[in-house]
């Protein structure tokens, strides 16, 4: 059979296309033939709890291995299991220690992860914890012959159980129980993270508006001329507001970026604490000036009470104590910050803070607003996602988690407590993720309202 030559042409130049996908196919078969079947366990995000001399205290995080028996999800199907470290540690041979029983302890390193579990299970281990070289966890593959006689969980753990587990169990008795409970798709507490950013967002977009005096609508509604209203609303938003541009836009996500960099390379307990102080001082601003607002505008009228301090001057006794109240709430939030409900006032602290700070940024037009949305969401897929692959971990990630902080995480941000997930932990989300679209929204809001002012003041004024 022949073909004409333009059809040869083709022919022969798909051949070498067409032989690269039937090896690629081959070689797909081949190394999934070679898998072995005793090596098709699902990994699971394993749950090792700790009880130290009956007394039941925290938990560690692992991953199961790819082989050997997977864990249950209840913890309630499982026993505790007494804590030995092989002997010797690397676990590459026969333990002196006694195993019988126990989930046996060993370093990662010297012979492959099926050597390790056959030595265990052989010495009378019921499971077995290898303690990676690093902190980080790691999926345990196949990397010897595996057989069906493993019948054992074999579940990584970081690199600081070995410490921790050494210094407790010198004089201690420690029991470890395994299970690995299931994670729900999602937490209802992101509802209430997300109801709560939506609220701040909608908050601070009417705040400038219900915080106008009745000084203002007063100069507004007896202007003369429209001129004379323009001039003197530009005098109002150049005294209050500060204008943004596009090269302010890209100075802010430079600077956030810089003083991301400096969290993450200087984080310390000191670092951690001057953040923490700087907090409640822009809480305490924020709250005093969301409480004093309605106030005031409630009570224009009314006598006020003054009192006159050194250097601050004459203030009145309301603004007074509504100060050393939001004080006294930032030094009670600072004291039980660690407490299981800081929460609570660390969101108030920071809702009042980003509503305040955002009565002073304004963008003049769309254009800038795009370019600072744009660069707000690149920082955000940079320094999340593509960051590990230079810094060996995501930066904003191990900022927010408290890097070197003993787990205290910075306060600059929302959180709120996971309700159903048995892993606990909180749900997150920072300022930076809120300010910039507060500013966008901001903006079009104060259009609006402009607009509006505007056409109603030349109302009144051709009426």
């Amino acid at each position: 059979m022949s073909f004409p030559l333009g059809n040869r042409r083709r022919v022969s130049a798909t051949l070498p296309f067409s032989f690269l996908v039937a090896l690629s196919f081959a070689v797909a078969a081949i190394a999934g033939g070679s898998k072995s079947p005793y090596c098709n366990n699902p990994v699971q995000l394993a749950m090792v709890k700790i009880w130290v001399d009956g007394d039941e205290g925290e938990y560690l995080a692992g991953l199961t291995a790819s082989f050997g028996a997977t864990l249950p999800e209840e913890k309630n199907k499982v026993p505790k299991l007494p804590a030995v470290f092989s002997n010797p540690l690397n676990g590459c041979s026969s333990s002196s220690s006694k195993l019988s029983g126990s989930a046996a302890l060993s370093v990662r390193g010297d012979c492959d992860f099926v050597t390790k579990a056959k030595v265990a299970q052989s010495g009378g281990a019921q499971a077995l914890l290898v303690i990676n070289d690093k902190e980080e966890i790691e999926q345990i593959d196949c990397s010897g012959d595996v057989s069906p006689n493993i019948s054992i969980p074999v579940v990584m753990v970081p690199k600081s159980v070995r410490d921790d587990l050494t210094k407790t169990m010198a004089n201690k008795r420690v029991e470890l129980l395994l299970y690995a409970p299931t994670r729900p798709i999602v937490d209802i507490s992101v509802v209430f993270l997300w109801a709560m950013s939506v609220g701040t967002v909608f908050t601070a977009s009417l705040w400038q508006e219900f915080g106008i005096s009745e000084q203002t609508e007063k100069r507004l509604n007896e202007s003369s001329s429209k001129e004379s209203s323009d001039a003197g609303t530009d005098s109002d938003n150049d005294q209050e507001t500060i204008d943004i541009s596009v090269k302010g836009a890209i100075l802010f996500v430079i600077l956030a970026s810089v003083f991301l960099l400096l969290l993450f390379f200087f984080m310390s307990s000191w670092f951690l604490l001057v953040l923490t102080v700087l907090f409640c001082i822009g809480g305490v601003q924020g709250m005093h000036n969301i409480i004093m607002t309605p106030v005031t505008r409630k009570c224009r009228n009314c006598p006020q009470k003054t009192v006159r301090l050194p250097v601050i001057g004459e203030v009145s006794v309301l603004s007074l104590g509504v100060f050393l109240f939001c004080v006294i709430f930032a030094v009670a939030w600072a004291v039980h910050r660690r407490a299981s409900y800081s929460w609570v006032g660390q969101n108030i602290l920071g809702i009042c803070m980003m509503i305040n700070v955002l009565q002073l940024a304004r963008l003049p037009n769309i254009k800038v607003a795009t370019v600072l949305l744009c660069l707000a969401f690149f920082y955000d897929i940079f320094w999340v996602f593509i960051s590990p692959l230079i810094f060996q971990q995501s930066v904003m990630i191990a900022v927010a988690k408290g890097k070197n902080t003993g787990g205290e995480a910075i306060p600059m941000l929302l959180r709120v407590p996971r309700l159903i997930d048995p892993w606990g932990g909180y749900n997150m989300i920072g300022f930076g993720d809120t300010f910039s679209f507060l500013v966008c929204l901001l903006h079009l809001h104060t259009d609006l309202i402009e607009k509006a002012k505007r056409v109603w003041a030349k109302g009144i004024l051709c009426g």
